[in-house]
């Protein structure tokens, strides 16, 4: 058979190609299934060997011409970059990241310092006695962690914070996120040190935080102190959490191998801890957002409230309830796998009967 008769024989397949393509540039019907991808692929590779044919026997500059643009278009459905996938985002985001999140050692460990550090010093720096009593269990604990002149810069700061222009609170909310982020990369650098640096991080910024939240609650300007912390708080503390807990991750990496090259141990855990790095720089984010445009606003206390009780809840619900969901399911499954298979009583079983032909 002459090579145009052959090429003509296969205007069928180019044509099957052509239409593939104009379903795959059509943004309604671009998904043609795993068997359409290896049908397209095979096509595509025939009609570049057809083009190449028509080339070197010099074929009708129509049929080149087609068979170019044939080729070009096959080409660019291809190899153009995949399409955002907002279904497969979802899964990551919403199912996949926090459940990875929620079995991690090195946040849970991080979680666990902080938030029982931070709540024991805020009771010690609050001085209220004990249950029962009227005795405090460690007078002066806030002036032992923070300083004489450290507490007074505080009341200073918030001494006539609701008289201040709003374009100084502004200007004030910048430097304390400043402060707070210098605190997440800190806890995270700390973290590198084999984790114990994290943790020994972690747990100064606890007690210290803890101090300060403590002493205000007794000091003459704290209604000033919480009515600017409370919105963004929520945000910016968990999110200095997870700057430590992924740092941590690091950490822990240098010595617990798994039996890898502690270069490969390294940055398999920086891949793993990648999630936990964006989810504080996105607090962080969310928290300057809060703390730039709400918390130092003169809104009612009651909104301020309503804000870091949404943003709790919202963070309650990501990392426990999203995290917890394979946990259950696991554990739903490693049930009924225990239970065993589920047989019939013989009475309900059904017959088979045999005809005879």
């Amino acid at each position: 058979m002459k090579v145009a008769e052959l090429l003509e024989a296969r205007r069928d397949q180019w044509q099957e190609l052509d239409h593939l393509c104009g379903t795959m540039e059509n943004r309604r019907k671009r998904k043609i299934g795993a068997a359409g991808l290896s049908r397209f692929a095979a096509l595509y590779r025939a009609a570049c060997a057809d083009l190449a044919l028509a080339e070197s026997h010099q074929l009708p500059p129509n049929t080149v011409a087609y068979l170019h643009r044939l080729v070009g278009r096959a080409h660019n459905q291809l190899y153009r970059a995949r399409s955002f996938d907002f279904a497969a985002w979802r899964v990551e985001l919403l199912e996949r990241i926090p459940q990875r999140m929620f079995t991690d050692p090195a946040l849970r460990m991080a979680f666990g310092i902080f938030w029982g550090l931070f709540l024991l010093s805020w009771y010690l720096g609050a001085e209220y006695p004990l249950p029962g009593g009227e005795r405090v269990p460690f007078p002066g604990f806030a002036e032992q962690v923070l300083g004489e002149a450290g507490l007074k810069q505080f009341d200073e700061s918030f001494a006539n914070w609701h008289k201040t222009p709003i374009e100084h609170r502004v200007f004030m909310s910048a430097l304390y996120i400043w402060n707070n982020a210098g605190i997440g990369l800190t806890v995270f650098a700390f973290g590198l040190a084999f984790g114990v640096g994290g943790m020994f991080a972690t747990a100064f910024n606890a007690i210290y935080l803890g101090a300060v939240f403590g002493y205000m609650m007794r000091s003459p300007h704290g209604d000033n102190f919480f009515n600017f912390v409370t919105a963004h708080g929520p945000f910016e503390l968990t999110a200095i959490v997870l700057s430590a807990a992924a740092g941590m991750h690091l950490g822990f990496a240098i010595i617990s191998t798994d039996g890898l090259k502690r270069i490969d141990a390294l940055r398999k855990a920086a891949i793993e801890a990648m999630p936990t790095m964006g989810a504080a720089l996105i607090l962080f984010f969310l928290a300057a957002f809060v703390e730039a445009f709400i918390s130092p606003m003169n809104l009612p206390y009651v909104v301020k409230g309503a804000v870091a009780v949404l943003s709790s809840g919202m963070l309650l619900y990501y990392f426990v309830l999203l995290g917890q969901r394979e946990t259950i399911e696991e554990e739903a499954a490693e049930d009924s796998e225990a239970e065993g298979p589920v047989l019939l009583p013989p009475t309900t079983r059904p017959a088979i009967h045999f005809e005879s032909t």
